[in-house]
């Protein structure tokens, strides 16, 4: 996971969202296989979908750090006039960015696009202290613009909370094969206790009551109405009166305990 995301990271730049979407969608897919290998079946669809979400935000998010910090390297620090000023066409109640044309004191175009803004900051004739990029790539943006510590915050943790749902799935996993080998365990160790009590019941002589009478404590994974049961299958009767640390079986008895 963590090398998808390192590796969008860089194929961001080179490929569109053409490209991006299936990879994430092979992503999601693989993702969902290795969930189901940890054992954590019921939920395995929805914490591959949000394991791909929050890291593709990662990305997004660490490609937008990535500008910054590249601006911050490699930037000048200049004071430009704006001399032009745009706002995106109205679309709704969808709010509107705007864009200034920046020039240097001595009349020539600051490089790269538009500074643009989420809200209207500046007016035409107005000075503002910017940082350009000399090769034109990255637009110019204020010093507190370029700050990137929340955009590395943030992909740091998209990031995180990725890494944290696998953790949580591997664990969800293991608790669940553990539960299902414990219970496996059980079921084995209950059929051979049956398979005991029944040949017990065959075998055992009967008491001068009647009784064939086996001890409770050697069949501990069974409940007395089981132990009915099988008897029954056998043809006796479990007796419910006056038990003592034993199980009474037999043709006729004074309480038949139910057999389930």
């Amino acid at each position: 996971m963590l090398a998808v995301i390192a590796g969008m990271y860089v194929l961001a730049d080179d490929v569109g969202l053409a490209v991006q979407v299936p990879l994430w969608v092979v992503h999601g897919a693989l993702l969902f296989l290795g969930i189901r290998k940890f054992g954590a079946r019921e939920s395995s669809s929805y914490a591959a979908l949000f394991i791909v979400v929050v890291s593709s935000m990662a990305v997004a998010v660490a490609g937008i750090a990535r500008d910054d910090l590249t601006l911050q390297q490699r930037g000048e620090t200049v004071v430009a006039t704006v001399v032009g000023e745009r706002l995106d066409p109205a679309d709704g109640r969808k709010s509107r960015d705007s864009y200034y044309t920046l020039e240097h004191e001595d009349g020539t175009r600051v490089p790269g696009p538009e500074m643009r803004t989420t809200s209207d900051l500046y007016d035409v004739g107005q000075t503002v202290t910017v940082i350009a990029d000399p090769e034109a790539d990255l637009r110019p943006q204020t010093p507190g613009q370029a700050d990137a510590t929340g955009e590395v915050l943030g992909a740091a943790g998209f990031a995180l909370a990725a890494v944290g749902s696998v953790v949580w799935m591997a664990w969800r996993g293991a608790a669940t094969e553990r539960e299902t080998g414990e219970a496996a365990g059980r079921a084995r160790l209950r059929r051979e206790q049956e398979e005991r009590l029944r040949e017990a019941l065959r075998a055992y002589p009967a008491d001068r009551r009647g009784y064939i009478k086996v001890s409770s404590g050697e069949y501990p994974d069974l409940t007395h109405g089981r132990a009915a049961r099988i008897a029954w299958e056998e043809g006796l009767r479990a007796e419910a009166a006056g038990n003592r640390g034993v199980w009474r079986f037999g043709e006729t008895v004074i309480e038949e305990v139910p057999h389930r």
